[in-house]
């Protein structure tokens, strides 16, 4: 049951990252505007976040079964529509709707997860979770822009959309008896939604999921423009990149995993996310490819101690009853990330260098933020 919710993981990650290649380009030649083009990128980040509140609520409400089947089919048809997209508009409503309905995937899929999880346990399995979104992060870029090139941007979306639905009723089949018994229990009671903001435990989860992919959306922005800089091709800022996914997957696999479970959570986000803020620093100030690919790997390393610090956070910081919520919560703040992080730097017009040490500075202080604040995590109530 659980390869299948981490199979499940790994596509709902894979369509997010076969995006990130072709939606600009594909939005320019439908005669999209610069504004357009950037509102067509940013539009499905932007739905995806009320997604995945959304599921949260449901999923508490109904179990990440049913929701978990409904964003499986619901986004395998979504991405169909774009083989009707013939002009920017269209591909706004199209975009809206996608990314609503494939926010409801990832929080059922991450609940259902965490509750069939021991809690001894939650530390490993949340890296081995990670290490299926490494993969996708690593795998999805390259398989659409190599087959888009090929083919055509909505061919890929088809392709995706294949699996998704197939995804969608082998679940139905596959997870129903292990939820049979949960659903059917007594309804649980409504815990109000500012608990979870008063939980220092979920609160800094939500935090670090919002700072993890703030710093991602810098690199996706700056990291090109600085290779450029160096005088390089755009072919290193795709090397660099697939070095940062390796690395955090290794962390995810290797027996290091096993740190997530004997080291409190705290710890290891804290370690990971100051990382991630000296990679930033060693980036900013790099002159040649040996350096960029150092700070890559530092990044990876931080990244590879993040993502599964901040889902052992959230799984010890809650109770099933409203762990559905809280995901959606998390992975609302993961999509808010990725719009900030890559939108901020413009509006502050900060140059390459500044930009780099900026994040930087950021991140290493919300790191001591964190560990000097550092308490045992109490349950949501």
């Amino acid at each position: 049951m659980k390869k299948f919710i981490y199979l499940i993981i790994f596509f709902s990650f894979f369509d997010l990252f076969t995006q990130l290649p072709v939606m600009s380009t594909y939005a320019e030649s439908l005669g999209a505007s610069a504004f357009l083009t950037g509102l067509a990128v940013g539009m499905y980040s932007l739905s995806n976040t009320f997604g995945n509140i959304i599921s949260g609520f449901l999923t508490d409400r109904k179990g990440p079964f049913v929701i978990l089947i409904l964003g499986l089919l619901m986004t395998g048809l979504s991405l169909s529509l774009y083989n009707l997209v013939e002009e920017p508009i269209i591909l706004l409503v199209v975009r809206f709707v996608h990314g609503l309905v494939a926010g409801f995937i990832v929080p059922a899929a991450f609940t259902f997860l965490a509750n069939a999880t021991e809690q001894e346990k939650r530390g490993k399995g949340s890296a081995i979770s990670g290490a299926f979104v490494g993969i996708a992060a690593i795998i999805g870029p390259a398989f659409s822009g190599i087959l888009a090139s090929r083919t055509s941007v909505p061919f890929v979306f088809n392709i995706t959309a294949s699996f998704m639905l197939l995804l969608g009723i082998l679940a139905f089949f596959l997870l129903k008896s292990n939820q049979v018994k949960k659903e059917n229990s007594a309804p649980t009671a409504n815990i109000p939604i500012r608990v979870l903001f008063n939980n220092t435990g979920t609160l800094k989860a939500f935090s670090g999921a919002f700072f993890l992919m703030f710093s991602q959306g810098v690199i996706a922005y700056l990291l090109p423009l600085k290779v450029q800089s160096l005088g390089f091709d755009s072919r290193l800022s795709g090397t660099l990149m697939s070095t940062f996914g390796i690395i955090a997957v290794l962390v995810f696999i290797l027996p290091t995993n096993r740190i997530f479970d004997k080291v409190a959570p705290i710890k290891t986000l804290s370690l990971g996310i100051a990382l991630m803020g000296v990679s930033q620093l060693l980036i900013s100030q790099a002159d040649s490819s040996t350096l960029l690919y150092i700070a890559m790997a530092c990044y990876g390393f931080g990244f590879g101690f993040l993502f599964p610090s901040l889902n052992s956070l959230l799984i010890d910081s809650t109770t099933a009853e409203i762990r559905g919520k809280a995901y959606g919560y998390f992975y609302a703040f993961f999509s808010l990330g990725v719009v900030l992080g890559s939108s901020l730097l413009g509006w502050l017009s900060l140059g390459i260098v500044s930009g780099f040490i900026f994040t930087g500075v950021v991140l290493l202080v919300f790191a001591i933020i964190i560990i000097s604040t550092q308490k045992r995590p109490s349950h949501v109530k």
